[in-house]
């Protein structure tokens, strides 16, 4: 059993190991890319086009994207913007040998880390993966708190919800209780209920678990 734990956390361990995705169509480039990343401990996976990292379930894992520009088939504009429209909020490092000042402004506009031009230093564009990664990770921790309090709204009730609503909103029991047409008792007893559920102790604690729920959410929660 403990050979078991021991296996399973050394593979979440990996999962979570950041990972540079270097996506170009240039053997030599890739490689070096890829020794360049490895020679400062990161992991990296080489791939010669945006279709083949696309049949990849990669971007899962906390990392970031070294894309050039000129790609065959989906360019890495395109692609970057493909990534977006999925909901993949992955950082990218454009690298392009052929860019001009319209590219770099549009992957910029685009979210990108950086769009640097090859031939680039090897510190200059260690950097930029790093920024990305960092950025990486720190989305992921963002989103995966956003979800853990998404979870817990679903978890009350319709009333509960729009208790919730006016706790954040820093309104007492008795005008929650006006507003929905309840007693002040009952609203009482669903706002002990609610920060129990949300696991909140402060109408502090009660306001940041609200912010931290997407719009959309709170309003299909309590309309």
């Amino acid at each position: 059993m403990n050979q078991i734990l021991t296996t399973s956390q050394k593979t979440a361990g990996m999962l979570e190991r950041p990972l540079v995705i270097i996506v170009d169509d240039d053997d030599d480039v890739r490689m070096a890319l890829k020794e360049l990343m490895e020679s400062v401990g990161l992991e990296a996976a080489c791939f010669s086009s945006a279709q083949e990292l696309a049949k990849m379930p990669l971007c899962e894992r906390p990392g970031c994207i070294v894309l050039d520009v000129r790609l065959p088939g989906i360019s890495g504009l395109d692609f970057h913007c493909q990534l977006a429209s999925t909901g993949i909020d992955k950082p990218v490092v454009f690298l392009t040998g052929h860019g001009d000042i319209s590219m770099s402004v549009q992957a910029m506009k685009a979210g990108a880390i950086d769009f640097l031009t090859k031939p680039v230093r090897d510190q200059t564009l260690l950097d930029a993966v790093m920024i990305g990664i960092a950025r990486d990770v720190e989305n992921r921790s963002a989103a995966q708190v956003t979800k853990i309090h998404v979870d817990r709204f679903n978890s009350l009730t319709p009333r509960e919800r729009q208790v919730f609503r006016g706790v954040a909103n820093g309104q007492v029991s008795k005008q929650i209780a006006y507003d929905l047409g309840i007693s002040e008792i009952t609203v009482k007893l669903h706002r002990a209920n609610t920060m129990r559920k949300m696991r909140v102790t402060s109408i502090g604690d009660a306001v940041r678990a609200w912010e931290a729920i997407p719009q959309t959410t709170r309003d299909r929660g309590v309309n």
